[in-house]
């Protein structure tokens, strides 16, 4: 049947038959108020229908009805009872000058049902196409028509990357296709195997995964031989350095942050390894030490001596002048108003801060140590270099001095000669410290006990000793052991164990109160005693509380059982009420995502509330985990292992021999 113009049927009053097909202009097409579809087409959807429209032309006339006036009479325009979707895309292509308001637009009458009816109708009864077959259509087109992402979304009214999507989907591996069509395999989980379009390596992880796997723990079998582009040598050398050195790099099309993975480990590292190096030999030659090594991991400086920097030595002038332009600075500072500083003021903070820096810093490392210390520059967690300033190899720590005893016999030993003597000659001579090594024991052994009576007896020197043990261990290790008092200290590093915690608040302050009193500590162990010997007593508390914090220990292994001392280490936080919660912040990095979804669901119920604990009960984990974050921001909520709990209970809550099942004392019955 040849389509009618709408003029002819006009000019001769002649009303189109049931199932004439006619060429309407666009502007005579209107929306049908019987249309079963109230809801209207999302603007993609619309953009869908006038990319098509453009490309191929309508290929489905839409169906209409003729208008009447209030007295039955045809108007001219025809109601859109099937098609709506199509005219609003013609709009479009009208709206962008793309086509004109006139457009002539083929389409269907329909003079005998219910428009109402056949609206829904046409909604009902259709199934829309398997995803899996629109995934394979659009591969199709890649291959046989040679189009392109751009092309195959401009035709369809759909993004590049929505098209590189499904190319991807299309080239999975036919065992997957066929298991996703069946329903065994999900969409999610068929997009966790294709963050690879390596299909071998598919049907590997395929054939080893179970039918409820989840999508993350595919993802990650997929990509087990890879690193992720967060991965702190990523952030370190940069993904651009990377690719410039020939690395391939696995993006994931599937999620919004366009993450992926790094191929060639191998190379990463060497990379990594190289920019370290180079910083490394960058701060030596710079800041003049005898070494520098980098290290990928945070080194065991236990195992080295170590250096401090200490006070500069500042003639009467400079030091005058720097008091003075202090204050100045600090008087300036106070005399701001509610509008701050004027640009006078501002201009003259400028000039007082570079005459500050032009003297230098206030501590820095001593030439000579600087002349047997080194630098070790590692990969911090957050992908930035760190720099251990100060370190000493066992090599070059200085030698102990020798003892008076020793230095007795040395003299003896070369006061002899060598000669021959008879017996007679050598029991009269006999040099009087050569002691048989029994009276040797026998004497010193009742000195010691004097020496304990005099210390007890000394409340000074006895806090002096332990002090001057202590700061032995945290700031002179390897130089031997300078005291008698038999009193071990282990400093035990936290960093390999959780990754950032030297970076955290508490971290910071630790550090910044060893690096304080290593200032202030002499370079050589030998002369600590007198330091600290004329310390007042509450500077000598301070360095052994200091001591005492670094040797610490209260991680829960379960490969060390010591059930003892951490249960000591619960009284110790309670008795100096420790609170965690501005130490430490649940995020789905650092706690969210390491644990069930019953412990994150637990823990929104705790800190916000049971309802939307509930409402995020349905989420998938990592969208869990991130929901979780913002739920309990602010709240101060802790994981049990990190909140303090008091050693005393009430009488009436528990009792004594009542068996405690909280998490914070599981430790107790190892």
């Amino acid at each position: 049947m040849t389509a009618q113009p709408i003029e002819t049927a006009a000019t001769e009053a002649v009303t189109p038959a049931h199932g004439a097909e006619l060429i309407v202009p666009l502007n005579r097409l209107k929306a049908s108020p019987k249309n079963a579809r109230k809801t209207p087409h999302s603007p993609a959807t619309i953009e869908a229908f006038a990319a098509s429209i453009k490309a191929k032309g309508v290929l489905q006339p839409p169906v209409v009805e003729i208008e009447r006036d209030g007295e039955g009479l045809p108007t001219g325009n025809y109601l859109v009872t099937i098609g709506e979707g199509r005219r609003q895309g013609l709009r479009l292509l009208a709206k962008r000058k793309t086509i004109k308001r006139t457009h002539p637009v083929r389409v269907i009458v329909d003079a005998e049902n219910d428009a109402h009816e056949i609206s829904l109708d046409e909604n009902m009864t259709r199934e829309a196409m398997h995803p899996a077959d629109q995934f394979e259509a659009f591969q199709r087109l890649a291959v046989e028509r040679g189009y392109g992402a751009e092309e195959i979304g401009a035709r369809f009214g759909v993004s590049a990357h929505v098209v590189r999507q499904r190319l991807r989907l299309g080239s999975a591996a036919p065992e997957l296709m066929a298991a996703y069509r069946e329903g065994t395999l999900a969409l999610d989980q068929l997009m966790a195997f294709c963050v690879s379009a390596d299909q071998d390596r598919q049907r590997q992880v395929f054939e080893q995964i179970g039918p409820h796997t989840p999508a993350y723990a595919i993802r990650r079998a997929m990509t087990e031989a890879k690193v992720r582009v967060d991965d702190r040598r990523v952030r370190f050398v940069g993904v651009e350095a990377y690719a410039e050195a020939g690395g391939g790099v696995l993006r994931d099309l599937f999620t919004e942050d366009g993450g992926g993975w790094l191929e060639d480990v191998v190379l990463l590292d060497r990379l990594v390894g190289e920019k370290l190096a180079g910083l490394a030999d960058e701060a030596r030659e710079r800041e003049g030490w005898k070494w520098a090594e980098a290290s990928l991991d945070h080194p065991d400086v236990s195992a080295f001596g170590r250096v401090y920097p200490v006070a500069v030595e500042r003639s009467e002038t400079d030091a005058a002048e720097i008091v003075v332009l202090s204050e100045e600075y600090d008087g300036i500072v106070s005399e701001a108003g509610v509008d701050g500083l004027s640009p006078e003021a501002d201009a003259r903070l400028e000039e007082i801060d570079k005459a500050l820096q032009a003297f230098g810093p206030d501590f820095a490392y001593a030439d000579d140590a600087r002349a047997r210390a080194g630098v070790v520059v590692t990969l911090g967690h957050d992908g930035l270099a760190r720099f251990e300033r100060g370190l000493v190899r066992v090599e070059d720590v200085p030698a102990d001095p020798p003892s008076p005893w020793q230095a007795d016999e040395a003299a003896a030993d070369e006061g002899a000669d060598n000669r021959p003597r008879s017996e007679a000659e050598a029991s009269e001579d006999e040099a009087p410290s050569a002691l048989s090594d029994r009276l040797l024991i026998d004497l010193t052994a009742h000195k010691t006990m004097g020496l304990r009576d005099a210390v007890q007896a000394d409340v000074n020197t006895a806090l002096a000793t332990v002090v001057h043990a202590l700061a032995l261990q945290v700031f002179y290790p390897g130089y031997g052991v300078w005291t008698p008092l038999q009193l071990r200290l282990t400093t035990t590093g936290l960093e390999r164990l959780a990754p950032g915690v030297d970076d955290g608040p508490a971290g910071r302050r630790v550090s910044d109160r060893c690096e304080a009193w290593g200032a202030r500590l002499p370079e050589r162990p030998e002369d600590l005693w007198g330091v600290v010997a004329a310390l007042p007593p509450s500077e000598q508390l301070d360095l052994m509380a200091c001591c005492a914090g670094v040797g610490l220990y209260a991680v829960r292994d379960p490969h060390d059982r010591r059930p003892g001392a951490l249960t000591q280490a619960e009284t110790l936080a309670t008795a100096v009420g420790l609170d965690m919660a501005g130490t430490w912040v649940a995020t789905a990095a650092s706690y969210f995502t390491r644990v069930s979804k019953a412990r994150v669901l637990e823990a929104v119920t705790e800190a916000v509330n049971p309802e939307e604990s509930g409402r995020i009960a349905g989420f998938k984990k990592a969208d869990m985990a991130e929901a979780a974050e913002r739920l309990v921001e602010g709240k101060g909520w802790l994981p049990v292992p990190l909140r303090t709990v008091s050693d005393a209970a009430e009488p009436e809550d528990q009792g004594a021999d009542e068996p405690r099942d909280d998490d914070a004392y599981s430790f107790a019955a190892e």
